[in-house]
């Protein structure tokens, strides 16, 4: 199936513009938390969102919740890991299946995690983001897994099944395995080296591991690792005022496209993108008659 639109990241920006599609009557593919904005979870207050008065982060987000149910929106919890830009689709990488749409927009918010050394420049060439994508190119081999929590430990388990040695770093002191194979480290995890290709990692301790592959498990990877080509302005999204992107069918909305980090500037901007990928596809349909 191809989907009109992609949208990836369920925060308010997300949740705008799958509104606005689906009452539209367009078809989405929505990849996402289905506990939403965890930034919005943890506000104690919020006074500045237009005729709700005072809430809590937590009862905000269950009112996203109940907005979600009576539309019947569908939020997909797997990660997405690549897009693929093919002139007039674009092509979602996510666990190990693919998703085609027309459209995309990206609504992933600020991405904190802060890349370790070497993580950019060997991705392809022993990192990656999914186990389940890559994990059989080291079938009896060794292999550093960083998982940044806990609901990652069934790729580490899937990553035990393949490899001959795995070691596993996390910030999670309390993280445990049942693999025999799977060495949990308890010195924090540095860097990655090698020469054309990962051939080690080095600890906080200043040791370093020889492996074969590096495969580094969290929720936040940048757009621009995301989608090659993609302009940024730092840690942000270049977009227009119509939120489009340097790329063609691709908006961005939210905390990526640059302050202020607001959750009625995110539902604006979700909007507008919205809006504006219905006059895109729209548009498209119209010269291919």
């Amino acid at each position: 199936m191809i989907y009109d639109a992609a949208i990836v990241g369920s925060g308010p920006a997300g949740l705008s513009a799958a509104i606005v599609l689906k009452m539209r009557g367009k078809s989405i593919i929505w990849f996402g938390s289905g506990d939403m904005s965890q930034k919005i979870e943890k506000s104690a207050k919020i006074s500045n969102y237009p005729g709700l008065g005072t809430v809590s982060g937590h009862e905000l987000n269950n009112r996203f919740k109940e907005h979600i149910k009576e539309l019947d929106l569908e939020i997909n919890d797997r990660l997405v890991t690549t897009i693929s830009n093919t002139g007039n689709r674009f092509m979602l990488l996510a666990n190990n299946d693919v998703f085609e749409a027309k459209t995309l927009l990206l609504a992933t918010g600020v991405v904190a995690a802060k890349e370790f050394p070497g993580e950019a420049e060997y991705l392809g060439r022993g990192v990656s983001y999914c186990a389940t994508c890559d994990g059989f190119f080291y079938k009896g081999k060794t292999v550093a897994v960083y998982c940044a929590n806990s609901s990652y430990l069934p790729e580490v388990s899937y990553l035990a099944g393949v490899a001959d040695k795995v070691y596993l770093f996390s910030p999670d002191r309390n993280i445990s395995v049942k693999e025999a194979n799977v060495e949990i480290q308890q010195a924090g995890f540095a860097g990655i080296q090698g020469d054309k290709k990962v051939e080690a990692v080095e600890l906080n301790n200043g040791e370093k591991i020889s492996v074969d592959g590096v495969f580094i498990l969290r929720n936040a990877i940048s757009p621009a690792k995301l989608l090659p080509g993609l302009e940024m302005d730092g840690p942000h999204i270049t977009v227009n005022r119509q939120l489009q992107t340097n790329i063609k069918g691709c908006y961005a909305a939210g905390d990526i496209t640059g302050r202020p980090y607001q959750i009625t500037k995110g539902v604006g901007e979700g909007n507008v993108a919205a809006h504006e990928i219905l006059e895109y596809l729209a548009s498209e349909a119209a010269e291919s008659k």
